[in-house]
């Protein structure tokens, strides 16, 4: 077994952390940002991100009908988007549809808007409709660590209008048990909970790979102590609530299992 020492600010950092408008995201790790395309290089998300996004789109050869419309945001951006469509908008539709500066998942360099190619492309609500290439991209996106972050009919759970275009990297497995169960991020966030490490865990039928979620609660000092098995390949997220997400990898046989598409 091997100790590692998770750190107080860990908790706001990782793939899975939950940033809606009760938990505010912590500004950090910008320097992890990289294009999702050359041709535009302003739009940016986290590296992990832009290379299961680009694999996807290999995949479907979604760019070729596909537009990125925006990733990553700076504080400082999301408060200009915010003011400028109050003015434009009005309240209603603004708390609808932006989240409030310091809360938007943008900010997390891990969502990504994404429109059907057009001569006009609307920033707030780019057409990304449940048909053709852009379901076709809706239908693999788990697979690659991607879920749709606002789904129609989660209003009243997420606090945002329901925003086909959305997408929010995650990893795997936990797209994909997202996906399987219906879940928002913050369903998932409640229910791994119901798995505390090192007494129970989640299992996800990974084809000849098992794969471990479960739940560590941080402590209320500043170091929480993950006693963990270092024979197999793990990761660790932060939820940006209260805890810690621990994700473990191992081969059916028994073997130690590669760490792929996480």
């Amino acid at each position: 077994m091997k100790a590692i020492s998770l750190q107080k600010q860990n908790i706001y950092t990782g793939n899975l952390i939950l940033v809606n408008g009760e938990y505010g995201y912590k500004e950090g790790e910008s320097d992890l940002l990289m294009p999702v395309l050359n041709e535009v290089s302003h739009i940016l998300l986290k590296y992990r991100a832009v290379v299961l996004l680009s694999s996807l789109m290999e995949e479907i050869r979604g760019w070729e009908n596909i537009v990125p419309v925006s990733g990553w945001r700076s504080g400082k951006e999301q408060q200009e988007i915010w003011d400028s469509s109050m003015e434009e908008n009005g309240k209603e539709f603004t708390r609808k549809y932006v989240a409030f500066p310091g809360h938007s998942e943008h900010q997390t360099g891990l969502a990504i808007d994404l429109g059907l190619k057009q001569e006009v492309v609307d920033f707030i609500r780019p057409d990304f409709p449940y048909t053709g290439i852009c379901q076709a991209f809706r239908e693999r996106a788990a697979e690659y660590g991607f879920i749709e972050r606002y789904p129609s009919g989660k209003e009243a759970i997420t606090g945002i209008g329901h925003e086909p275009w959305h997408f929010r990297y995650v990893g795997m497995p936990h797209a994909a048990i997202m996906r399987e169960k219906n879940m928002t991020l913050e369903e998932y966030i409640s229910f791994v909970k119901r798995f505390p490490y090192g007494k129970m865990h989640y299992c996800y039928n990974g084809g000849n790979r098992e794969i471990l979620v479960s739940y560590l609660k941080a402590k209320d000092s500043e170091e929480t102590v993950l006693e963990i098995d270092e024979a197999l390949p793990y990761c660790v997220s932060g939820n940006n609530v209260d805890g810690f997400i621990i994700t473990q990898w191992r081969m059916r046989n028994g073997n130690e299992a590669k760490l792929r598409n996480t």
